[in-house]
């Protein structure tokens, strides 16, 4: 079964890392060709991204090279772009000389006319996955309105179903389009927040 692609998010926890990867493993029928994950220590950000099931991307050496007590994932599941590494998630690039991360479930459908207007503008992208761009979009509009405003921005420039998760090197904020066609749930787990695309997770 394919759901379009699996994020989990998880801030305040000393295990992030760890309780993403099990965030990933319950969600893995939502996507089963790549997967990822970022964490943050509060003043850096971590990655190991890899191809193929959960599992088979993260072993134990692997998790604890991801400190913090924030942590996004991603299981891809391609509906835009081509199954390769350049593709997975989630997407890591410096934002203003500091990392940002962002998890992507969903179809822009105004991809295509988004990311010609960003390349005239001299947008380069490193990929083919529409979750680009929404960081070339949130770039754009950060110069002038902040990271939180730039991101309301962008969201508000692209059409279609999805839902995000955005991390920091302190902060971690989950979006979902106006429609709510694609889900994301917010949990607690004692003074940690978890976000993810189903309740299994």
């Amino acid at each position: 079964m394919h759901e379009e692609c699996g994020i989990f998010g998880i801030y305040n926890h000393r295990q992030a890392a760890r309780l993403t990867y099990l965030g990933l493993y319950a969600l893995q029928h939502r996507g089963q060709e790549s997967a990822g994950i970022v964490s943050s220590d509060g003043f850096n950000v971590a990655t190991h991204r890899g191809m193929g099931l959960v599992d088979k991307v993260f072993n134990n050496d692997v998790l604890r090279s991801l400190p913090g007590r924030l942590a996004i994932g991603h299981n891809r599941y391609s509906t835009m772009g081509s199954a390769s590494l350049a593709n997975t998630q989630p997407l890591l690039v410096s934002f203003f000389g500091k990392g940002i991360a962002l998890s992507h479930n969903g179809n822009l459908i105004n991809a295509q006319e988004l990311r010609e207007e960003l390349e005239s503008g001299g947008s380069i992208f490193q990929s083919t996955m529409d979750t680009e761009i929404i960081v070339h979009l949130l770039t754009k509009f950060a110069k002038s309105l902040g990271k939180r405003q730039a991101l309301l921005e962008a969201l508000r420039r692209v059409k279609g179903a999805y839902s995000l998760l955005l991390l920091s090197d302190h902060e971690l904020i989950g979006a979902r389009g106006p429609q709510g066609f694609r889900p994301l749930v917010l949990g607690r787990l004692g003074k940690s927040f978890l976000l993810a695309s189903e309740t299994c997770a």
